[in-house]
């Protein structure tokens, strides 16, 4: 039999037309959707610096005075671009492509144990995030110079 809906129990609400600026901020996403929102952001990042990274690649390596010159990129900078600027890109690149790995491996182990449930998407998308922060701290930190 239908059971009815009593007046203690209170009806969900029905999203029909969502309303991007009313419901959208007070929506919560799952640590997974969060996780797929970055791997996402995080290739696409690594592809559009691609040029950049090649760049910074060849000049460490050609010789002794470019690889000085590369080392004072991060310490003054080039023109009006000051230093620190580069090294937040560095960074960006370093989340970039730790995060992206990290994840890369979650969905791997994912479709290798079928271990596909809400609660292990859960906890290997929050260890995933921790991982990825806290490394790009870590070596942040080596970046700017702090130890």
């Amino acid at each position: 039999m239908t059971e009815l809906v009593t007046p203690s129990q209170a009806k969900r609400p029905e999203f029909r037309n969502i309303n991007a600026f009313k419901d959208l901020p007070t929506y919560r996403m799952a640590p997974a959707a969060w996780v797929s929102i970055l791997h996402r952001v995080s290739g696409a990042l690594m592809f559009l610096l691609l040029p950049f990274i090649i760049w910074l690649f060849d000049v460490s390596v050609s010789s002794e005075y470019s690889f000085a010159r590369f080392t004072a990129l991060f310490g003054a900078g080039v023109g009006p671009v000051p230093g620190w600027f580069f090294k937040l890109v560095a960074l960006a690149l370093i989340w970039a492509y730790l995060h992206h790995i990290i994840a890369g491996i979650r969905h791997l182990w994912m479709d290798l144990t079928h271990a596909v449930t809400k609660e292990f998407g859960r906890s290997s998308a929050i260890v995933t995030l921790v991982l990825s922060l806290g490394l790009t701290a870590v070596l942040g930190a080596k970046l700017f110079g702090l130890y």
